[in-house]
């Protein structure tokens, strides 16, 4: 059902207009047919190859949500770690973790460990806000206490974050930024070292009228919450371009042919964190759309593998 749902939800942006247009050259055609585009790939293509599992599954906490696939390296480690976020337009009717398993395999082959972690979706109980948010800071925690037991470098933690899980990623980036008396900020933040926002979302005001209606606006309200005496602005604690300076590597990787987050989104984010003087840049990938970007294989992954080894060196 849920690759049923990931394909509606692709084939809606597709036939969605407008929107502003990356500034870039125009998209490459096929070989032997100059004017036709080459073909992107779908869902079915990711989701059809041959199952991967993670090497532990671990019930970190007793809530349904409160789980994380752990992918070690073969080597004895010390690992540097990969906090891994799963998009879905942050409804787990869409996605859950296990559309990552791809890609974490992919990550975990090349001597990074991954920590594929699990939330609430505006669509579950006590998910939207501040569940979600909740959700995802607590299980990045987490990957505290197995750093003894799996040889984990806490000192080389990077977030990979694909879509809404862009959108995620760049958030616990920006934890230490919180308003004080935001019921999101819990904890001692882990600390990370760099984002790889993967055809994120990232930044909440600029995505709301680019991507699909169904992935973000239409469930906004529930995903941001409601102004109160306390919060007149009810992007100040969930939107990650409100936290910025985030002091960490950002690196935003877009296809060129991606409706559900058009590269102008990963453009304008590099352009607001270089204001402040963030480390940030963007790659626009040719000839790609949404699902390349976390199909181990794609130029798209390679660009984005290499952004996360090159930040754990």
């Amino acid at each position: 059902m849920r690759s049923l749902a990931l394909a509606a939800l692709l084939s809606l942006a597709a036939c969605s207009g407008g929107g502003p247009q990356p500034s870039v050259a125009p998209q490459q055609a096929e070989p032997g047919n100059p004017s036709a585009p080459a073909k992107l790939m779908s869902w079915e293509d990711l989701l059809g190859r041959p199952p991967v599992t993670p090497t532990h599954t671990i019930q970190w906490a007793p809530g349904a949500t409160d789980i994380a696939d752990l992918w070690l390296p073969d080597a004895p480690g010390p690992h540097p770690v990969v906090v891994m976020v799963h998009g879905g337009c942050w409804q787990k009717q869409i996605a859950d973790r296990t559309l990552m398993n791809w890609a974490a395999e992919d990550l975990r082959k090349r001597g990074l460990a991954v920590w594929n972690i699990e939330y609430r979706g505006v669509d579950e109980d006590g998910g939207g806000y501040p569940g979600t948010y909740t959700d995802v800071a607590r299980a990045a925690n987490a990957l505290r206490d197995q750093a003894a037991t799996y040889n984990l470098d806490l000192n080389r933690v990077a977030a990979f974050g694909h879509s809404a899980g862009g959108h995620l990623a760049m958030w616990l980036a920006g934890r230490p930024r919180l308003p004080a008396q935001s019921p999101t900020r819990i904890g001692d933040p882990l600390k990370l070292v760099g984002v790889v926002n993967s055809g994120g979302l990232a930044d909440l005001a600029a995505s709301k009228d680019v991507t699909a209606r169904s992935c973000l606006a239409d469930i906004y309200d529930k995903l941001v919450g409601d102004i109160s005496s306390t919060r007149a602005n009810v992007l100040s604690d969930t939107s990650p371009a409100l936290l910025l300076p985030l002091r960490v590597q950002q690196v935003s990787v877009n296809g060129y042919r991606d409706r559900i987050a058009p590269p102008v989104l990963g453009e304008s984010w590099t352009r607001k964190a270089k204001a402040v003087d963030d480390p940030a840049r963007v790659e626009v990938v040719m000839d790609t759309g949404h699902v390349e970007l976390v199909s181990p294989g794609t130029k798209a992954w390679e660009i984005e593998a290499k952004a996360l080894q090159d930040m754990l060196r």
